[in-house]
């Protein structure tokens, strides 16, 4: 098989490019990819725990332990004792990460037009439907 039949080599190589520029316009907010899609998560859902977290942007909870971690080191994120359940701990994005929202959406919407710019309409739907349903398939 050539290497550009190969599925893992298209998405990872794709993946890789995306992100690399993703996170060129993210910089200069002091965010990373994979922090905007926790911000993402806050901002549409407000209050969550990590867990939640980590099921929305599947990531395994080391994974987003780390990433809190270092948001709580930049101001972006608090941690709470939820009142409800004193074992569980709730995120909740701060003012700081309020303030940056509409940059960083606005340097989400670049990168998605900067990488879909070369293809039509039918062609950007299609291939929204084909990654989710990647996403959604059980291997």
């Amino acid at each position: 098989m050539e290497l550009k039949e190969c599925m893992n080599f298209l998405l990872s190589v794709s993946q890789n490019k995306v992100f690399k520029y993703f996170s060129k316009l993210l910089e200069e907010h002091g965010v990373t990819p994979a922090q905007y899609g926790v911000l993402n998560c806050l901002w549409r859902e407000g209050q969550l725990s990590p867990k939640q977290i980590g099921t929305m942007v599947y990531l395994e909870a080391p994974t987003i332990s780390g990433i809190l971690d270092k948001m709580q080191k930049a101001g972006l994120i608090e941690r709470s004792v939820d009142p409800n359940s004193r074992r569980n701990v709730l995120v909740s994005a701060t003012p700081k990460a309020y303030e940056l929202r509409e940059k960083i959406e606005a340097a989400t919407r670049t990168m998605n037009e900067k990488v879909l710019e070369n293809l039509s309409e039918t062609e950007k739907e299609g291939l929204k439907k084909g990654l989710e349903s990647i996403i959604n398939a059980e291997f």
